[in-house]
């Protein structure tokens, strides 16, 4: 495909499926990627008439795009299967696959029922599971393919989100496993952690809410760091999506970037922060006489925060529960 100027797109003749595409991040991502020239398979689930994913699919092809809807739920390796098997049947083959569909439920881990747990596991964890496991086999064959899972910070713990923290978590280590099992094919696979605050479940007043608990608590309310400068739209999300899945970010596989709120970052991976060794092994009495080396400077601070930050996340967590509770009405 090339530009009303005759210039070609940086992802002319390349397939794309985005799930979770019929709103938010993922519409904008699947808009974004057919702006750059690829085919897009836009995903989600079936609601409506027209569903969300023909009327993204629609927009698509008014804007001169190339793109067809695919109503399935991730949730299940059949559902998958037919999301691939669509893009193939139309487009015969699949070069990049962005894992977006997921959504949390907010409770204490004391009072989350099965059902809410289950649920968010299944779309945000087992769906990328089950899109990669169907997607893996065509992009080995042509010997390319990229695939950009969405994580969270909110994988780095978050208060009352306690299944979509460890949903989210184990999209990074599913990450890291497939781009070590792809790689030689031609294949790599990375993850983002997205800020945007122009969606349904991300809001401005949501956005500020981090910046007044990081100002007046100095941490963050979720994450590692305080939020970037600006708020964060989906359409910055999705450009800096679209950049990992071109051929200049090649050498990035295994990798968590942050994306939005004016910020594009590389997670450092995993280490060990301070590390003791014993050439007869450990017991008891031998780590109660390293307790004060490792543990100088560790200290429980989440036990405290003051009333008044409890305060904010309680009524950060009741907004987002009346949300989630609108969402659940509407599926």
């Amino acid at each position: 495909m090339t530009d009303n100027k005759g210039q070609s797109k940086p992802l002319s003749g390349r397939v794309a499926i985005v799930t979770g595409a019929g709103s938010g991040i993922g519409r904008a991502e699947a808009m974004m990627l057919a702006a750059l020239g690829a085919k897009v398979v836009v995903n989600d689930l079936p609601r409506g008439a027209p569903t969300s994913a023909e009327v993204v699919a629609e927009q698509i092809r008014q804007a001169g795009g190339d793109a067809i809807a695919a109503n399935a739920s991730v949730s299940s390796l059949e559902g998958a299967e037919s999301v691939v098997r669509t893009a193939l049947a139309r487009y015969d083959r699949l070069d990049i696959l962005v894992n977006n569909a997921g959504f949390g439920r907010v409770a204490p881990i004391w009072l989350m029922s099965e059902k809410d747990w289950d649920a968010v596991i299944a779309v945000n964890l087992k769906g990328t599971f089950a899109m990669a496991r169907a997607a893996i086999p065509s992009m080995i064959a042509q010997k390319s393919g990229i695939i950009v899972n969405t994580s969270s910070e909110a994988g780095t713990g978050e208060t009352y989100l306690g299944g979509y923290a460890a949903a989210k978590e184990g999209v990074v280590g599913l990450t890291r496993a497939i781009a070590r099992e792809v790689a030689r094919y031609g294949v790599r696979c990375n993850a983002v952690r997205p800020r945007a605050f122009d969606t349904a479940q991300g809001t401005a007043a949501g956005y500020e809410k981090f910046q007044r608990f990081a100002r007046k608590f100095g941490r963050p309310l979720s994450g590692t760091h305080p939020m970037g400068p600006i708020p964060g739209k989906a359409d910055e999300v999705a450009s800096i999506v679209a950049w990992l899945c071109m051929d200049e970010c090649s050498g990035a596989n295994g990798r968590v970037f942050l994306a939005g709120s004016g910020e594009v970052g590389l997670w450092e991976e995993p280490r060990t922060e301070k590390a003791f060794f014993d050439m007869n092994g450990w017991n008891l009495e031998r780590l109660t006489a390293i307790r004060d080396h490792m543990f100088f400077g560790v200290r429980n601070e989440f036990a405290e925060l003051p009333s008044e930050a409890l305060d904010i996340l309680d009524e950060r967590a009741a907004a987002y529960l009346k949300l989630t509770e609108n969402n659940r009405g509407k599926q």
